[in-house]
Formats: structure tokens, sequence, C-alpha cells
């Protein structure tokens, strides 16, 4: 067995949203072969309890709580020392004392990084002890979607995440120029990184799967909706903002005229921590469910489910997760695509859309012709099962870790 750190900006466990999903399972994959050695942060109290958790896996955990608010305030001094504001957000004086303990204490064969913001603490362990391999699992291009976010507020918000952007992408090349290798979760974000950053360093696509055994067709479940409603379902954790764009800007742009067609029809919004503006869209139209024991069972007796991301790119596990159980998906052209560079077929696995007028009609489409519905989930588990095992992606990491401790 190697020994390997492994660093994650948030606590990978319970898998119960997208990058927690990502980071348990590599935790189970590295631990299944491997000893390691996990650090992380807590940004959610109730996260406290789950701590024990992860000692099945691990040979030691550390971690440290994170204040969402004071660790706001402190990243503005990303605006003095000229760095991105995510950095000063993640330095947290317990995680360097302990990364110092570490570098005195214990010998490591690798270091896997989960978000680029936790590399610095790789560079500090590398600057005491000499040179480790580093992996690094970016995941998405976080500065990309710093971008994005300026295009969608107005100033003085604009100019300050159209700064993240530039200089979380000078800190991303660096990290990637590092790295023995870097990952993304598709093909077109590495290629959008290589553009944007113009490096030549390893960079590979490592692709998100889903528990097709967890997330299974159980029709027998009991149903959480009311027996004359036709429900439509959105999943994901509710206070991430391109989750709260989507759901807003579809109950404002696409469920009215649904509604017309469709009286019966209404708007199930299931995931934790609903924002405000969420909360404000709860009506006769639209349900907000916020933290619910089981995602489940809204999946298995939706009639559809939609996921009109605008601002959220790369394989979303909200997606996979619908197709698992064997539900009809509506999802934004940018994720489709992402998916069909691993082999989904558009219009026949899920169906992709553009504009409020596209979902409008195929989701008008699929309430029109229930069998169709069908069929498209049908497939949909069919495809997961085929092309969709955590294992089978994950498995592209081993080439780069050793295969037992250095003597």
């Amino acid at each position: 067995m190697a020994r390997i750190l492994y660093l994650v900006h948030r606590l990978p466990y319970p898998p119960n949203k997208g990058d927690k999903l990502r980071s348990y399972h590599l935790l189970k994959h590295l631990s299944a072969q491997h000893e390691v050695v996990l650090g992380s942060f807590i940004d959610d109290a109730q996260d406290w309890a789950h701590v024990p958790a992860l000692r099945e896996f691990c040979a030691e955990v550390f971690v440290a709580g994170l204040n969402p608010l004071v660790s706001r305030i402190t990243s503005l001094r990303g605006l003095l020392s000229g760095e991105a504001l995510s950095l000063p957000y993640y330095r947290h004086r317990a995680m360097r004392a302990w990364i110092n303990k570490l570098a005195r204490e214990q010998h490591f064969d690798a270091i896997v990084v989960f978000s680029s913001t936790m590399a610095q603490y790789a560079v500090q362990l590398q600057a005491a002890v000499g040179d480790v391999p580093m992996l690094v699992d970016f995941v998405d291009v976080d500065s990309a979607k710093w971008t994005d976010y300026a295009q969608a507020h107005r100033w003085p918000m604009s100019w300050l995440y159209r700064r993240e952007g530039r200089e979380l992408l000078a800190y991303e090349r660096q990290v990637a120029e590092q790295a023995r290798c870097s990952f993304f979760v598709t093909e077109s974000e590495v290629a959008l990184f290589q553009r944007l950053s113009a490096t030549a360093a390893p960079i590979e696509a490592l692709c998100n799967g889903v528990d097709s055994g967890y997330f299974s067709p159980l029709p027998a479940q009991d149903s959480p909706f009311d027996a004359d409603e036709l429900p439509l379902v959105f999943t994901g954790a509710m206070d991430y903002w391109p989750n709260v764009d989507a759901v807003q800007w579809f109950a404002t742009e696409v469920l009215p005229e649904l509604r017309q067609r469709w009286p019966r029809l209404r708007f199930t919004i299931v995931g934790r921590s609903p924002a405000p503006a969420v909360q404000a869209l709860a009506s006769d139209a639209v349900r907000v469910t916020g933290t619910v024991p089981d995602v489940r069972p809204y999946l298995q007796h939706a009639a559809a489910v939609v996921a009109p991301l605008r601002l959220a790119r790369g394989v979303q596990n909200k997606i996979l997760e619908a197709m698992a159980v064997g539900r009809p998906v509506v999802a934004a052209r940018s994720c489709v695509e992402a998916l069909s560079a691993n082999g989904v077929l558009a219009g026949q696995d899920l169906l992709s859309a553009d504009s409020a007028g596209d979902y409008l009609e195929l989701v008008h489409a699929l309430l029109s012709a229930p069998q169709r519905a069908q069929a498209i989930g049908q497939q949909a588990r069919e495809r997961v099962l085929r092309q969709f095992s955590w294992h089978a992606h994950l498995s592209r990491l081993d080439h780069y870790l050793p295969a037992e401790a250095a003597a």
C-alpha cells in the first residue's frame, strides 16, 4: 500500500450533492488500494456528525471548521495580495499547522488534491519535505464559472467576479504545471482549460459516475406527490448559484405556459438549503422541499425531470441519477453535450434544450406521450449501467499513483 494525503475543500461525506459525490467516490477508490490520510473542511455544522463515518476509509482524518461568513471577509485579503479571493477563503491556521505536523512526522508517496484551492496545502507539504507527486482533480474550470457569473451580475459584483476569474485562472495554471497530472470532468472542460490557460501540462478527462444500485427504479415506493398532481422535478443543492439561476429562469420563462397546457402540472424543486430567491418561488405551481431524507421517491414518481442549467457545464450528477432511476430528462444542451462525449445519445437517452421554447415543447411532448417518456427513461437506465460506473472512470488515476509505499 502507498500512503496518500487526500486534501478536499468540503467534507466528502455524506455524498448528497455534486462535489461530495465525486470526492466521496474518489476517497472510496483510493482507500480500496492505499492508506489514506484525509484533510478537509466543514462549512455546514450538520456535517460534524458524519466525521466518524470517514474513519472507515482513512488511516487518519483531520477536519477544520470553516465559517462561511468569516471566510468571505477573510477572502478580501486577496484584494491586497493580488491573488484570487478563493485562496484566502480556504487559508486556515489549523489546517496549516496540521500540514506542518504531517511534514515532521509522516511520509507520503503521493498527494491527491480535490479542488484547486486545496493545492496550497500540498505545496506547503512539498516545501517542507521535498517533491511528492501531486494529482489534482479540478472537476470543472472554476475560473470560467466566475467569469460567467460576472456576465449575470451588475457592477460592482461583475467587476469582482471578473477579477476572480482572471486571478483564479492564473493560479489554476500554476497548479496544473506543478502536478503529475490534472483532471477535469469532461473532455470539453479539458479543452476549455487548455485554451484559456495556454498550458502544455498533462491534463485528462475523468468522468463522473453514478451508483446505479442505489439509484435504481423502485416504482413500488410511496410517492411524495399529491394523487392528482403531474410532477415535474429539479434536484440539486439549492444554495448553489447555477441551480438557483436554473429554477428561477424555468419558473419564470417556461412554467407559466406549461401550466396553461397542463393545469395539474407542478414544478417541485428538491434540495438542501434553498436560497431566499428559491423560497420566493413557492406557490401553487411550485413546491420547494428543502432537505429531504431521500431524493429517490421524487425522481421515481416524476413525470419528467428537468435540468435547465445556464451557468454550469460538465457531467451533472443530478442528470445521471435521474437517468439511473429510469426517468426521462430534459437538460441544457451544454450538459447533454458533456454526456454525449461519453456515449449518451441526445434524443434517445435524454432530450436536449436550448431555449424556453425548447423546454416547453419537449416537456409537453413527454407529457403527451407517456409511452415514449417511459422508453426514454428505460434507455437512460441502460446507458448508465453500460457506461457510468464510478470504478471504471476513477481507475484512470491508478496509472499515476505508486502501487506501494516507497522503501
